[in-house]
């Protein structure tokens, strides 16, 4: 289930119609948990740039627009077996963790 705020975060996306994400030289950038590794995603421009801190300063925020992040990131990251990590934070270090297909689902 979904917390209030994610639900908040989710909305945001949906009425910018923007998926915000962290990017480097080498490509997405990635998180790992002890249980999975998935993609981060942010609401907005700079919730993105907030976590571009000391190993990630490096790092450029950013936008997809939710068309093309329905059409071809939800498949290839359901290929790649990643997960969704939606606005992790200082607070909430992975954020809330959905499959790709969850995440569509949910906005």
């Amino acid at each position: 289930m979904i917390d209030k705020q994610t639900q908040e975060q989710l909305d945001i996306i949906v009425d910018s119609e923007t998926i915000w994400i962290l990017k480097d030289e080498y490509g997405c950038v990635m998180l790992s948990s002890e249980d999975e590794d998935g993609v981060p995603v942010w609401s907005s421009q700079a919730d993105a740039l907030a976590w571009a801190t000391e190993d990630w300063s490096h790092c450029e925020a950013v936008a997809i627009d939710l068309k093309t992040w329905k059409q071809r990131w939800t498949s290839g990251l359901t290929q790649d077996d990643l997960m969704i990590m939606i606005n992790p934070s200082e607070l909430q270090e992975n954020g809330v963790v959905l499959t790709p297909q969850e995440f569509v689902d949910a906005l």
